[in-house]
């Protein structure tokens, strides 16, 4: 099938796209960008993509760009979780029966130009087939077609990103044969501070260096910086981003993250936003996503008035529903084994399905009062590792459900870790069998997306359980 003029002859751009993309084929030439890189964010949240010409590129935005398929079927270490050369496949897809190629539709409005990357631009892009239609496994379309029915119901959505994450200095970065397997063998790294000093000057100053060229990094790439400061661990770092739109605080947590393990290990270090890495001394990490809804009007929709409690009738009902749905969502705020390790009682990530006003033992920091305009919902259950889309779509999801349903989120919470409420899943293992049976996330997501994902997981949990770990071996091997 032709891909000639394919974004036109599919309808598959807004008139905003349209407009950005006549600019954009003259900033390549004003600016001397010689190679784009055409990214799209994958099922794990990671950016894979293709570096092509800029001649290309303006041949792309007529044609879109094609890709391998094969990509949508590998867990994180490129393991296909189904048969890739059946006469069918498990995931109910026929076009994705042999894996033929697809088609990346870059989407103009989301091009940057890399600062460490000389005369290179940066462009997210969307899967489809080549019969013009989205690809369902297409996460940044999940995030859409929550988005839409948000403003079906009248509100848009912001989104303030918070960030934990550690950088080493990298030592070996393991590249001999024997340790490039798939995985590979992880880096020999060190500790770019010494010790636990929460925001002190000194411990600040002694990564300043690090921090310095981060910042500014992000900053050229146009990525709203708010914060960027020394956290708990030895060379735990932190960054706080200033409110965006929903799919646009979903792109730019895609880059950063992107963006920061380049810019390190291009400069000798190792970054990692891993939950727990297996490190001595190390603090965990999360990722604390902040939310509010945006009425027709253009206000706040969370702002509490007189007779409310901390929030609005509405946000009170949002947060009823991240409440009853915190289990059920869990596999989209928290992905990966790794991510559970954070659960530890008084360890400021949530273990129980709790709100408070201003407490950060609770999975709910609700941060608002009558008439203040900042009022939002703190949610601190993600780890650094989820993908955005589906993070955020995840929290549309539960909140819709909430106001549907006008969910009572009950009393505020004194002692979160005391609570009677419910535990939060414990494991990726409950993570898959609450969503599993979470007809809410069903219908939202649709049968082929939500079956996608409990497979995806499910492949990880048991390459994760034939696993032999250290544990076993020191528990077992000599006593037995």
């Amino acid at each position: 099938m032709s891909k000639a003029h394919f974004i036109e002859r599919h309808g598959l751009w807004t008139e905003d796209q349209k407009r950005a993309a006549a600019a954009l084929a003259e900033r390549i030439e004003k600016e001397g960008i010689r190679n784009i890189r055409v990214g799209w964010g994958d099922q794990h949240g990671i950016v894979r993509g293709k570096t092509v010409t800029a001649e290309e590129f303006k041949a792309n935005l007529r044609d879109g760009k094609d890709f391998q398929l094969v990509t949508a079927i590998f867990d994180t270490t490129n393991h296909p979780i189904v048969p890739p050369f059946g006469a069918e496949n498990s995931l109910n897809i026929p076009e994705m029966i042999g894996l033929p190629d697809g088609v990346l539709v870059p989407d103009p409005t989301t091009f940057r130009v890399l600062p460490w990357s000389k005369d290179t631009g940066w462009c997210l892009s969307d899967a489809y087939f080549s019969n013009g239609q989205l690809c369902p496994l297409s996460t940044r379309q999940i995030l859409r077609q929550q988005l839409q029915k948000l403003a079906d119901d009248g509100f848009s959505m912001k989104v303030g990103l918070e960030f934990e994450f550690y950088v080493f200095r990298l030592l070996d970065p393991k590249l001999s044969p024997a340790s490039s397997g798939y995985p590979p063998e992880p880096p020999d790294v060190e500790m770019i501070s010494h010790g636990y000093q929460y925001l002190t000057e000194n411990r600040g100053d002694e990564i300043e260096g690090v921090l310095s060229f981060l910042q500014e990094n992000i900053q050229h790439l146009g990525l709203p910086l708010a914060t960027l400061e020394d956290e708990w661990g030895p060379g735990q770092c932190e960054v706080t981003f200033s409110p965006l739109a929903a799919l646009e605080a979903a792109d730019a947590a895609l880059l950063f993250r992107s963006a920061v393990k380049q810019l390190c290990r291009r400069n000798g270090f190792h970054a990692s936003f891993m939950a727990h890495p297996k490190v001595p001394n190390v603090f965990p990490s999360g990722w604390h996503m902040h939310q509010s809804l945006v009425g027709a009007d253009g206000s706040n929709a969370f702002v509490a008035h007189e007779g409310d409690g901390p929030l609005s009738a509405t946000g009170m009902t949002y947060l009823g529903g991240l409440l009853d749905r915190a289990a059920g969502t869990a596999l989209l705020t928290t992905p990966t084994v790794n991510g559970y390790k954070r659960q530890r009682p008084d360890g400021f990530a949530p273990n129980k399905a709790v709100w408070a006003h201003e407490n950060r033992g609770a999975m709910l920091r609700v941060i608002g009062g009558v008439g203040q305009p900042a009022s939002r919902i703190e949610n601190r259950i993600g780890e650094p590792t989820a993908n955005p889309y589906l993070y955020i779509a995840s929290q549309i999801i539960a909140g819709r459900d909430g106001m549907r349903r006008k969910a009572d989120p009950g009393a505020p919470a004194r002692a979160a870790y005391l609570s009677d409420r419910p535990l939060l899943p414990r494991s990726l293992m409950e993570a898959v069998t609450a969503f599993r049976a979470d007809e809410v996330m069903r219908a939202e997501l649709g049968d082929v997306f939500h079956n996608y994902m409990v497979m995806l997981k499910e492949f990880e949990i048991s390459r994760f359980l034939s696993a032999v770990t250290d544990w076993e071996h020191t528990e077992y091997f000599e006593m037995y």
